[in-house]
Parts: structure tokens; sequence; C-alpha cells
């Protein structure tokens, strides 16, 4: 009875939300799989990954030693293919903290990363393994706290409010338990930001990186929170960020300065709204367990321009792959949608995109192919084109869909 009465009160324990990001983690993956590589210059991007075509130069170059899957961490240093002298359209998808000294970063174009680090070893994703591991850290962090938000292949936000551990040194105690756990699990560093919400929680993962762990309490809002650049804020684009700027807001701080009524005659009801609110470090957002996708999207970017007419049967190919891959993703998923719409983005790198929803969900790659080609008639294809995308939305949960969907030749689309 005494421990009843003695224990802490729910509802008075304040709100501690986690955000947790892997560091580096395509390329913390691949140093897995070739630890002599550790404190290298490393830069993931470019295409995917194929071991069969490693092993295969591997025994050429070297034909007098046994190749194989397992012996992966034998291969010299020397033999690994450099940025420097690369072109081509990849981007990198991540870089580990050696190449990021010399401003190399994810999105970045790999010619561009080639001129800043042209020293840098260029490693292929392997998307199958990433999947795997990201699997496997997020089921350790669920064994031991269980409200965990999903965010993507390496980040997830996590409630520690309730956990035993997670209000001891204001989250430090479960934090670092976390990040041991997942260590032990994957041999893969993290780094964790702990605060009063999710708003500043994704701020503060990114104050010790690699591997460590920061908290913010309330009243750090101002010392920790408002020197940082406007552009933190999760939601705080490159075009906000500009308009922000113009007004002389370069801060946090000098964005909590700014009325509200004043931000919202700049920046609209809602949005204006919103930045007050969160310059103050208000977040009500709980952390969401399970959540539906929007929807599901294929694109790929080519090694060159390529053209509607002169390049047509290529083309083709590649839009009737990237509609079998969403629908090999619907159905994966299981959802259905009935939003079906392209994306292209030209040699000018404009980018327009187009849709139409049709009378019912589905999940028939014939009928992705078929709709996505009536949309592409509805975009200019005089011009050359460098990415190409295929979208289904306005998903639902598949079920039993209703057997109305006519088969359609793939051949008699556009492309």
């Amino acid at each position: 009875m005494l421990d009843r009465v003695n224990a802490p009160n729910d509802e008075t324990r304040p709100r501690r939300i986690a955000h947790l990001d892997m560091d580096a983690f395509f390329a913390s993956v691949e140093l897995l799989r070739y630890p002599q590589l550790k404190g290298l210059p490393v830069v993931i991007g470019g295409g995917r990954r194929r071991a069969d075509d490693l092993l295969q130069r591997l025994r050429e170059a070297y034909p007098d030693r046994e190749w194989a899957t397992d012996s992966l961490d034998h291969i010299p240093v020397d033999f690994f293919p450099r940025l420097a002298g690369y072109t081509g359209r990849g981007v990198a998808t991540t870089a580990t903290y050696a190449a990021r000294q010399f401003g190399v970063g994810s999105a970045m174009g790999l010619m561009k990363a080639a001129k800043l680090c042209p020293q840098a070893i260029l490693l292929p994703v392997d998307f199958e393994e990433v999947r795997r591991i990201s699997r496997l850290f997020k089921s350790t962090i669920r064994d031991i706290a269980p409200v965990v938000e999903d965010r993507g292949v390496d980040e997830v936000y996590i409630d520690f409010t309730h956990v035993p551990g997670g209000q001891r040194e204001g989250g430090r105690v479960l934090a670092r338990l976390i990040q041991k756990s997942i260590f032990h699990a994957t041999g893969l560093t993290c780094s964790i930001g702990v605060a009063p919400n999710k708003l500043i929680a994704k701020m503060a993962s990114e104050f010790n990186k690699p591997n460590g762990i920061s908290i913010v309490q309330t009243d750090d809002l101002q010392t920790l929170i408002w020197p940082l650049p406007c552009r933190k804020i999760n939601g705080v684009g490159p075009k906000a960020d500009e308009k922000l700027k113009g007004h002389g807001i370069h801060t946090i701080g000098e964005l909590a300065q700014r009325e509200r009524g004043w931000l919202i005659e700049h920046f609209g009801k809602s949005y204006g709204a919103w930045l007050h609110e969160v310059s103050w470090g208000r977040d009500e957002r709980p952390v969401q367990t399970e959540s539906e996708p929007v929807s599901m999207s294929r694109e790929t970017t080519f090694e060159r321009d390529l053209h509607a007419v002169r390049d047509r049967a290529e083309l083709g190919a590649i839009f009737t792959r990237l509609c079998e891959q969403v629908a090999n993703d619907l159905h994966a998923k299981g959802y259905a949608g009935k939003t079906i719409g392209i994306k292209l983005r030209y040699d000018n790198f404009q980018s327009v995109t187009r849709d139409t929803t049709i009378d019912h969900f589905t999940q028939d790659t014939a009928t992705i192919r078929r709709q996505a080609g009536l949309c592409l008639k509805r975009v200019d294809l005089s011009r050359r084109i460098r990415l190409l995308g295929v979208r289904v939305g306005s998903l639902t949960k598949a079920g039993e869909l209703a057997a109305t969907e006519a088969p359609v030749p793939l051949a008699d689309q556009l492309f």
C-alpha cells in the first residue's frame, strides 16, 4: 500500500520524447561489410549494389586468391573505386563523417562531391541489407520502449515518458541503454535527443553526432534552441528561410520575438501561427505508433537525358518497371489506390506532375501503367527528360478488391 501511495503519479510526469537518428546509416551498413574502410571518406550512392559484380572483378584482379562474400573484409583499400573523375547523374545517399568534413552531404550530386573530395571511396547502395538492419534496430528499440513512431529507414521518435529510466537524468539513462542495445544488435551507433516534445527532440539529436546523447529541458529553450538558425526547425524549408532572412530573422530566437499577428500577416494564417508556436518550443504532437501511408511511389534519375521519341524503347522499359515496382509495393504492404500520377524532371531541372483519379481502388500493374500513360499525354514530351516517377495515392487497405479491372496490354501504352 505504501508503494502505491508513494509511487509517482503518471499524470504529473513531465513529457519526455526522444528522436533517434542512426549515424550515417547507409555508409555505416557498408562499413560492417568493409571494416577496412573505417575512418576513410566514403560516399554511398550512384546505383544499387551487385555483390556478384564485385566478386567477379576481384577474381579478375586477383586470380590467385579465393573470393567469397565472407572475405570482403580482406579486399585491399586501393581496389575500391574513387570519386575522382566520376561522370553521371548519381546522387549521394549519405557519406561518412570523414567525407562530410570536405563538405560532401546527402542528396548532393556525385559530380559535385567528386570535386570536393575526389579521394573518397564510392560504394553503391545495398537496399536489402539497409532494410534488414533498419528492421533490426527498430525491433531492438521496441523491446525496451514500445511507443515508437517510424519516420523512415534510419530514424524514429520514442516516447520515454512512462518507460523505466525514461525520466532519470532527463532521459539519459534510457537513451544510453537503447544506444548500447542497438550497438550490440547491429554493430552500429546512433545519436539521440531527448526533450519535452518531438520538435525539440529532433533538433537535439543533431547536437552531439555521432554516437551522442543530448538532453533538453523546458528551461533550456533560450540557451540551446533560440541561438539556432531557423532552418533547423523541421518544417522551415529553403524558401521560407530566405523569406525570414529577408525580414531580418535568422535565428529561432529572433523569430520568437516577432508578434504572432505579424507572422500571420506575412506568412499566412496557418503557417504564421505555426511559426510562432514552434519558435517558443511548443509542440503537442503525440508519438504515433501506426500511421497510414498517403501514397507510394517510385522514381529514377537517368544516367543521361532521354527523349520521348528518340529513346522511346528505353523510356518505355523504365516506365513499365516503375509501374511494376509501385504495384509490387502496394501488394507487399496490403494497399490499393485510386489516384495515379507521374512526375517528370526536364533537362533544365523543371519538374512537372500530373495525376488522375479513377472510380475504383487498384493495385494492378496494367491499370497503373495505363492511367500513368494517360497522364504522360498531358505533359510536354518534346523536351529531354532526366527523371521519371510513378505514384499511386488515395490509398486504402486492399482487403478483397472487386474483380472489375480488365487487363490492359502493357505494350499498347505511351512510351
